[in-house]
């Protein structure tokens, strides 16, 4: 088979590519990162790439969509459609490629007393004889039963086979982590007992290094999930495991080499080792917790969309591979269901919102929105495929919240003014942008409350026989537009999650005027703007004081499942009374999504929109 020299440019990375695989899949085997929010099947328009020079195959009728003849002609293609047939030089404009996000790494601060699973203890031991011949294991666990009443009888395989010499190297005095009437880990008196918290998101990984005997954070640090150049929706990654199944090992080794690099950064920043780690927390949702744990996932696509384990897990590290202290052990709390992960119970645990007084809606918008009702002690689910449109997939100029990036937008008369991420140069809009950006176009009368771009702004232009709105007009680089299509996907996006809100309403027999509350949480949901998702009608017609934006709540679950024995707990508990509801088969979805859909302040009773002065 033949094989091509593939140059991408402005990264400098060259790889040998094959003569029947993309140049998606070619920087995939590089660790070139390209977005790919479809995984690679020509719908979601995001790996445009140019050819600078060489021959790729003819256009594919995706191309043909995405793509003007102007921009075919220029040599622009897509990523996952083309297919070398010579030597190439490509290069990879910045908003198509998958450059670290800005990750959202604060959440609530939230103290409590420590009661890790993990407890250390100072042994000195006596040394053998020739009268005392007692095995080096025994004797340590016969030191912890006389010193400490506490009758151990195990010891981690991989802590037994260094036990022996590292307590000589220590002249018999050493530190004890045990897990229950487990020892876990050996160090020198006295050591750090640190522990790991990780929230573990479809695009994003979050990752805390905590002292277990405070509870204080040490260092934190975010990192993009290298699943994402296999698809950036979960479902896209399910279906591509489900096709070619041996690619979930593929997939589970890409998180855990992620999981094994932010570990041994945050010790070195801490000053400390890897081996200190002597517990971990890993939260997410339940399709990455599947495939991190190698579980089946394709139930997942599948109605009635189940699980394979829904219980709290606690799994040795080194079976998955994840390289901290040798017995230490990983802890997956309790998922809810088949798009309600544990990331979710986390987030839940981490606001108090179900211990709270009064009506709470919590929602975590991402890909996949996850959205509770709280009354009491009656927790109400549901989740809503809302899309990638939130996160700029599917939009024109769409991008993640990279540098660059529009975040904000004002209109005010024929003037736009934008704030970009890191007062970069723009590049293309994320999410909270394109919030912005609908907003405001929908209260300067360009958009009407059906989502139609209206033809009377000097901006509006028609370009391919779509409406346009140009936000951004460069001279240099591509000017920056939102389409008629956009728009409708922003529509789609909002009234997925719209809907996902009012069915948790109506099932329990409230109306919007009861919520007490609204909680917004995640990466996304810390960055928009509360006005303009109000003005949309992403979020129910409240005023703005009744809203909470609390960051990365799942984060911060995870750090208390990890110093709180009683947090622990207390997540299985929530994940047992949540009681799921399926929006799809309701029979007033339909009706409902249409009502959602319209932009503007509204309520919804029974399917049908109140319009709000």
């Amino acid at each position: 088979m033949k094989a091509y020299r593939i140059d991408f440019e402005p990264v400098g990375r060259k790889a040998e590519c094959r003569s029947n695989e993309s140049l998606l899949d070619c920087a995939r085997r590089l660790g070139v990162g390209i977005s790919s929010i479809c995984g690679g099947r020509g719908t979601c328009h995001t790996c445009r790439v140019r050819v600078i020079s060489g021959i790729l195959s003819a256009p594919t009728h995706s191309e043909a969509e995405a793509l003007s003849a102007q921009e075919l002609e220029d040599g622009w293609r897509l990523a996952c459609q083309a297919i070398p047939a010579s030597n190439c030089q490509i290069m990879l404009p910045l908003e198509s490629m998958s450059a670290s996000q800005r990750i959202y790494l604060e959440g609530l601060d939230v103290i409590i007393p420590p009661e890790p699973p993990v407890k250390a203890y100072y042994l000195q031991l006596t040394e053998p004889s020739l009268s005392d011949q007692q095995a080096d294991a025994d004797r340590l666990l016969a030191a912890l039963d006389e010193q400490y009443q506490l009758p151990c009888r195990k010891i981690d395989t991989d802590v037994l086979r260094s036990l022996s010499p590292q307590i000589r190297t220590w002249n018999w005095e050493c530190q004890v982590s045990v897990r229950n009437t487990e020892v876990v880990a050996l160090s020198p008196w006295q050591s750090h007992q640190l522990g790991l918290a990780v929230d573990l998101g479809t695009t994003t990984i979050a990752a805390y290094l905590v002292d277990l005997t405070n509870g204080q954070t040490l260092a934190s640090k975010g990192g993009m999930n290298p699943q994402i150049s296999y698809g950036e929706d979960i479902i896209s990654r399910i279906n591509y495991v489900a096709k070619l199944p041996h690619e979930g090992t593929r997939l589970q080794g890409l998180v855990v080499d992620k999981l094994n690099e932010l570990a041994s950064d945050l010790c070195s920043e801490a000053g400390s080792d890897v081996n200190a780690i002597v517990e971990a927390v890993v939260v997410g949702n339940t399709a990455i917790h599947h495939l991190l744990l190698g579980l089946p996932v394709r139930q997942l696509a599948l109605s009635p969309f189940t699980a394979a384990a829904s219980l709290a897990l606690d799994i040795k590290a080194y079976e998955l591979g994840i390289k901290i202290a040798p017995g230490a052990y990983l802890h997956f709390p309790p998922v809810i269901t088949g798009f309600v992960g544990s990331d979710h119970t986390a987030m839940l645990l981490a606001t108090d919102s179900h211990q709270a007084d009064g009506l709470i809606i919590v929602v975590d918008i991402g890909t996949n929105t996850e959205i509770s009702l709280v009354n009491g002690e009656e927790i109400t689910t549901t989740s809503c495929a809302s899309g990638p449109a939130f996160e700029g997939g599917h939009i024109k100029h769409g991008m993640r919240a990279a540098k660059g990036a529009i975040e904000r937008l004002r209109i005010t008369k024929d003037a736009i003014h934008y704030q970009t991420i890191d007062e970069a140069p723009p590049v293309g809009i994320c999410g909270s942008g394109a919030l912005d950006a609908m907003a405001q176009l929908y209260l300067a009368g360009v958009i009407d409350n059906g989502g139609r771009l209206m033809c009377n702004h000097p901006r509006v232009r028609m370009t391919d026989n779509q409406a346009e709105f140009l936000m951004v007009d460069q001279e240099r680089h591509s000017s920056i537009v939102l389409t008629q299509k956009d728009v409708r996907e922003l529509q789609l996006a909002k009234a997925a999650i719209r809907t996902g809100i009012q069915f948790l309403l109506e099932t329990n027999g409230f109306t919007e005027e009861q919520i007490r509350q609204v909680v917004i949480a995640g990466s996304f949901g810390s960055y928009i703007d509360l006005s303009s998702a109000v003005t949309v009608g992403l979020l129910p017609s409240l005023p703005l004081n009744q809203f909470r934006q609390v960051g990365n709540a799942a984060g911060t679950g995870a750090k208390l499942a990890l110093i709180s024995l009683g947090k622990r707990q207390e997540s299985i508990a929530i994940a047992s009374r949540a009681r799921y509801i399926e929006l799809a088969g309701n029979p007033d979805f339909k009706e409902t999504f249409i009502e959602a859909s319209h932009i503007g302040q509204y309520r919804i009773k029974h399917s049908k929109r109140d319009e709000l002065a």
